[in-house]
């Protein structure tokens, strides 16, 4: 394997989700199409060194978040300036959790939530 290739995330809300991602997060749109034949609508977002597809789905059931399920945990973006991005985020109206320290890697990391609740983490280069 050579990497991530992209990420695919299923929202409840899809016009809600895209502005989340492409305007809050900033990612940019690189194409959106409507698939008539699956009634979705599929946004690919330029994550850096990855793509995040983000699909609509009618009725699409919730993933459970908290507590902690089976299956992916969470999705991080790493970042150069966390104490930039967090006040970024917050004064957009975006709850950020308490700086913490990886004891492992010494990095710094916080974690917020997505439109639906997906954990989504920013990690200090």
């Amino acid at each position: 394997m050579a990497g991530i290739h992209h990420v695919a995330v299923i929202c409840s809300d899809y016009a809600r989700s895209r502005r989340f991602y492409a305007e809050v997060l900033a990612l940019p749109v690189i194409r959106e199409v409507y698939r008539e034949e699956r009634s979705s609508w599929k946004c690919d977002l330029d994550a850096g060194n990855a793509q995040i597809e983000l699909f609509s789905f009618p009725d699409p059931p919730p993933r459970p978040s908290r507590p902690e399920a089976q299956g992916l945990r969470h999705l991080a973006f790493v970042v150069d300036d966390l104490d930039g991005a967090v006040r970024r985020l917050t004064g957009l109206g975006v709850d950020c959790e308490e700086v913490r320290v990886d004891p492992y890697t010494d990095r710094r990391f916080t974690f917020f939530a997505d439109p639906d609740g997906l954990p989504l983490e920013l990690y200090e280069a």
